[in-house]
């Protein structure tokens, strides 16, 4: 299949206001097919968020090409929507404006077309009975819920998820995990998905990449041969925990192979060179 985003030999520095630089990716190289999910997991401050912002085109690469189907990433792109840690919802709006939002701040005018959309991206995300609440009146997980209608209002090829659930609490968090996936199946995208959490990584993900501690780079790329759709007890397969224990051994004891039998004896796991 067809290359749609790659990072080669991306490497990015980050200059502080002393003068300073502070390496924060090395040598980066990963390729994402179209559709495809990918999840990224890796210590604090290893570069995560910086490779959103490069894919987005929010900044340049120091060092390397970002390219999506062959075009380098020089600027912001339209194609891509993006959902934040926090919803950022403004409390002023009803949930639908909320949603709409994006089109009225680009073009400043929002059909009945776009407002039919909105309509049906809230009903997608099971809030079709919220349409005229504030933001207030919700919790946590159903705005996080209207944040990811309002990235797909554009219908854009790429969404970005910079640790979406991180504010939930565990149970919130798990639903919500659940319902991504189910929205991500009903309408296909290129999801590039940032998170703290392993167990969440190895759930939603076709390929796990495992980055390294800062400068950040792709340790490891674990393919996850997992049937979908997945569900409660795709936590209890034994496939599970040995995709988790890979990765939390790159993560805590990165001096150590992550081929070691241990924890791979479990099942066979498939990763990319």
């Amino acid at each position: 299949m067809a290359k749609f985003v790659e990072f080669e030999q991306v490497s990015h520095t980050y200059i502080t206001d002393q003068g300073k630089a502070v390496p924060a990716l090395q040598d980066v190289n990963f390729s994402i097919e179209r559709n495809q999910f990918i999840a990224v997991v890796g210590p604090s401050g290893c570069g995560k968020s910086t490779l959103l912002r490069l894919l987005s085109g929010l900044i340049p690469a120091s060092e390397g090409k970002v390219s999506v189907f062959g075009h380098q990433v020089t600027e912001p792109r339209d194609d891509v929507g993006i959902v934040f840690q926090k919803p950022t919802l403004l409390p002023w709006l009803s949930i639908l404006d909320n949603v709409l939002f994006p089109l009225k701040h680009k073009y400043n005018y929002v059909s009945a077309k776009d407002r039919a959309r909105g309509i049906d991206l809230i009903n997608m995300v099971g809030l079709g009975d919220f349409l005229s609440q504030r933001p207030d009146e919700l919790s946590g997980g159903m705005q996080q819920r209207i944040g990811i209608a309002r990235a797909l209002l554009l219908d854009p090829d790429i969404l970005i998820m910079d640790e979406p659930f991180s504010a939930l609490d565990a149970l919130s968090r798990e639903e919500m995990g659940f319902e991504l996936q189910r929205i991500w199946q009903e309408k296909p995208k290129t999801v590039l998905f940032i998170t703290h959490s392993i167990s969440e990584a190895v759930l939603l993900a076709d390929k796990v990449l495992i980055m390294s501690h800062r400068p950040g780079t792709i340790a490891e790329e674990l393919e996850i041969e997992l049937a979908r759709p997945r569900d409660i007890d795709t936590i209890n397969d034994p496939k599970f925990a040995a995709y988790t224990s890979v990765i939390r051994k790159h993560i805590y004891q990165p001096k150590l192979k992550a081929d070691d039998k241990q924890f791979n004896n479990v099942s066979p796991l498939k990763t990319v060179a």
